[in-house]
């Protein structure tokens, strides 16, 4: 009977549409929307009901026949096995008709017992046996034959996932009973043999040494297979950027002893990249950069980088040696140089540094770098005659994040920490320690709003004079990375004169409310609060709050601001253009 069926309606289907077929209409009653669907594209009028212009009235009284065998056969995959179908055709005026259709679904049946069991080497595996427990029917469930079949290929492609390669069903099968309404569901997996990683071979990857693409895998061989553990070896390597495209693949036709190879095809990306760019900042000016990247220097992996930036306020010339651990993916050692020029309203400053730290993580996600600097910085704070500074530093750097996306990020939390110290008997002009914490959280709150708050704060202790430490190591909060509304690198202890000096401790905060009013743009509501400081006793906050707009893009969002001081009226509201996360 489903043969002859299915033989119908394929014959049916292979017919001509013409579009004379309007002349026949469909109509379906008596079921909800989702079983309308089905039914409308089961139930189709097929084109041998129009011929030379007529209706073929003994076509059309034998698909009609035809009806309730097709209703069922549409039915029966979700649950619905007593349908009852009327149908009669209608002439609606000379030349058009209408087939009018009314289903009675009946109850549908649902699943009386789920038998899922998993036998041979794997009946006890943990991940394996989970995958049981996530299958998509439950007793009690409308029997689903189209959720079955894609819940029975996940099983089978999470046990193959797990390194199961020559897992199969032993027995599947959908028991209806019509007469009880029971439906028995019986799905047996034999697991067979666990298989494991085998040799790694990396194919055409250019210059660079096999040592040094070890360290992205993230298995070992004789490790138990895992789709998961490829997939995490495909992420390092592209979160790299090192390589134009990633290809790993296991080797089902090589395996031995249970062992099945890998193979990585990586084509490298060029060696040598220039990033040249323009822009404006308020707080910088017109600005434009330039920025080079050698990729594997010495064809060991090292990595060079050298930015160059001119702004109005600014300009710097900055370069990094990176040199990976061989061992270690998350280990390198890097070393710095630079030169530093800036002029703004509160001071002056010309530095030379250069800088050696080692990296590596800490604990869980906590990454720490160890460094040593050596700084030698000529100023002049509000015109005073200049100053010099040397010191040689050293210190650590904290930091812990559990953010969704870096560049975008819609929820998550990030902490750093910084201290830092010299000692004029270790070839420092000044005695000193300086400590540095900041930290952002934002959080999604209803209607697409977002929360987000930025703490920084500093404290500085210092034996020698306050006038010799240099003017970059004081705090100057004004402006976009600080109190907004306020002019940029002013605020803190004044002067005798009433200039701006600079203080010693710091203490921000910066609270926003954001709307987001499409993947592109969200406004957000924001205030700033906060000042640098000598003593407790001379903290005075200066409060900021204004308006802004953000646009997203795949290198981060672009804030444009505009906030004004709030207790000053004289001063006047200060645009703020900033790019990228607060991360």
């Amino acid at each position: 009977m489903k043969f002859r069926f299915y033989l119908i309606l394929f014959t049916l289907l292979l017919l001509p549409m013409t579009s004379s077929a309007k002349s026949v209409r469909l109509n379906i009653q008596g079921v909800d929307k989702e079983l309308h669907k089905i039914l409308e594209s089961a139930l189709a009028l097929p084109a041998s009901l129009i011929s030379e212009d007529k209706i073929n009235r003994s076509w059309l009284r034998y698909h009609q026949r035809q009806l309730p065998e097709l209703v069922s056969a549409s039915l029966e995959p979700y649950g619905y096995f007593h349908s009852q179908v009327e149908s009669q055709v209608e002439e609606i005026k000379q030349g058009e008709y209408q087939l009018n259709v009314e289903v009675k679904p009946g109850q549908p049946l649902k699943v009386s017992t789920l038998e899922l069991n998993v036998t041979g080497p794997g009946d006890s595996f943990p991940p394996l046996l989970q995958l049981l427990d996530s299958f998509p029917l439950h007793v009690d469930d409308i029997l689903r034959q189209d959720i079955y079949k894609e819940g029975k290929a996940e099983l089978l492609k999470g046990a193959i996932n797990l390194g199961y390669f020559d897992a199969k069903f032993q027995q599947h099968q959908i028991l209806v009973n019509r007469d009880t309404q029971q439906v028995n569901i019986i799905l047996q997996l034999e697991s067979g043999a666990r298989f494991q990683f085998g040799k790694t071979v990396f194919m055409d990857h250019g210059e660079y040494q096999e040592r040094f693409l070890r360290r992205y895998l993230s298995y070992q061989e004789w490790d138990y297979f895992s789709q998961k553990k490829l997939d995490q070896t495909r992420k390092r390597m592209r979160d790299a950027n090192l390589f134009r495209s990633i290809n790993i693949q296991p080797v089902r036709d090589q395996v031995e002893e249970q062992q099945i190879p890998i193979k990585i095809d990586l084509k490298p990306a060029p060696r040598h990249q220039f990033f040249p760019g323009i822009g404006y900042g308020t707080d910088s000016g017109v600005r434009g950069s330039l920025r080079y990247r050698n990729r594997n220097l010495f064809h060991r992996g090292h990595e060079f980088q050298g930015d160059l930036r001119i702004s109005e306020k600014n300009q710097y010339f900055l370069t990094t040696y990176t040199i990976p651990d061989l061992d270690h993916l998350d280990r390198m050692t890097r070393f710095h140089a630079g030169i530093i020029h800036e002029d703004n309203t509160s001071y002056e400053s010309d530095k030379l540094f250069t800088e050696a730290e080692y990296i590596r993580p800490f604990y869980k996600k906590l990454n720490a770098s160890l460094f040593i600097r050596q700084e030698r910085e000529r100023y002049w704070i509000n015109d005073d005659s200049s100053e010099l500074s040397r010191l040689l530093l050293s210190g650590v750097r904290l930091s812990w994040s559990q953010v969704d996306d870096l560049i975008n990020p819609h929820r998550g939390i990030q902490m750093r920490l910084k201290l830092k110290g010299g000692a004029d008997a270790l070839f420092s002009n000044i005695d000193f320690l300086q400590f540095i914490g900041n930290i952002t959280t934002i959080h999604p709150l209803p209607q697409k709003l977002s929360l987000v708050l930025h703490l920084r704060g500093a404290a500085t202790w210092h034996s020698s004079s306050f006038n010799r430490i240099p003017a970059s190591l004081r705090f100057f909060p004004g402006g976009g990375e600080g109190v907004r509304g306020y002019k940029y690198k002013t605020l803190g202890p004044k002067d005798n004169d009433g200039d701006y000096i600079g203080g010693k401790h710091l203490l921000v905060a910066n609270i926003g409310l954001e709307k987001k009013l499409n993947p592109d743009w969200g406004i957000v509501i924001f205030t700033d609060i906060g000042n640098s400081f000598n003593k407790w006793s001379d903290y005075n906050t200066k409060q900021g709050a204004g308006i802004g707009a953000n646009y997203y893009t795949s290198i981060g969002p672009l804030h444009f601001d505009v906030a004004r001081p709030i207790g000053d009226q004289k001063k006047k509201w200060r645009l703020s253009l900033s790019i990228g996360a607060a991360w």
